[in-house]
């Protein structure tokens, strides 16, 4: 299992800074002038293994290019794998065409972890963790292609591969599956209660952390299921 994130909510919603723990032979995330935190920079997190846990506790980033002077960014469902990020669409897809023609990228995946309520305004803020990659994507083809789907399967809805009917030739053929490297990336972590000054602390007003959890619904069956089958347990 990977190691607890550094600033994952702690038992009373609040979370937690944790900055110890760190060796010598803990491999650095891959950062470089581009990707170097500016501001609030005691919010980034070194450690890769903190890049692949956020990464492993999302499923939608976006992904965002500049095609020509107008800049787009929109959701994609990925996966990580080792020590890059897949992603899958249509070949009909400007945003896809324009990744696989080797057009530079920016993933950014943000995971909302509470609502910091602070005594003013301007101390009040948000508990999250977020990873950027910057970078080109390669195109995979072949049975790389149907092992990335697989992945892709594996994190999004796990279990389910095996399962289901696996893509056709056709179906392949009409998507783009492309991989994006993690070599140059940065991690931000901001966890904890509010940062109020000692003049706003005495306010007759509440403050902490309101936690925000993502949770799994009740599974609401296709009304043409045809077989009497139990739900997913996850």
């Amino acid at each position: 299992m990977e190691p607890p994130l550094s600033g994952g909510p702690g038992p009373d919603g609040a979370g937690s800074r944790d900055t110890g723990g760190r060796t010598a032979s803990t491999r650095a995330v891959g950062g470089t002038d581009r990707t170097r935190v500016r501001r609030l920079p005691d919010l980034a997190v070194p450690e890769r293994a903190t890049l692949h846990a956020v990464l492993d506790a999302g499923r939608v980033g976006h992904l965002a290019i500049a095609d020509g002077e107008q800049p787009y960014a929109l959701p994609v469902a990925y996966a990580r794998d080792d020590e890059r990020v897949l992603v899958h669409g249509s070949t009909g897809s400007r945003l896809f065409r324009h990744l696989a023609a080797g057009g530079p990228a920016c993933l950014t995946v943000t995971l909302l972890d509470g609502l910091v309520l602070a005594r003013s305004a301007f101390e009040s803020s948000m508990n999250y963790r977020c990873a950027m990659v910057l970078g080109r994507l390669t195109v995979l083809d072949g049975d790389e292609k149907l092992a990335a789907l697989e992945r892709l399967s594996a994190h999004l809805l796990p279990g389910r591969w095996p399962l289901i009917r696996p893509p056709s030739a056709k179906e392949l053929a009409a998507t783009l599956v492309l991989a994006l490297p993690l070599d140059e990336c940065s991690v931000k972590v901001s966890a904890g209660p509010p940062d109020d000054p000692a003049g706003d602390l005495d306010r007759p007003v509440w403050a902490g952390v309101v936690p925000v959890v993502e949770t799994l619904g009740t599974p609401q069956p296709d009304p043409r299921l045809r077989h009497d089958l139990p739900p997913p347990e996850w």
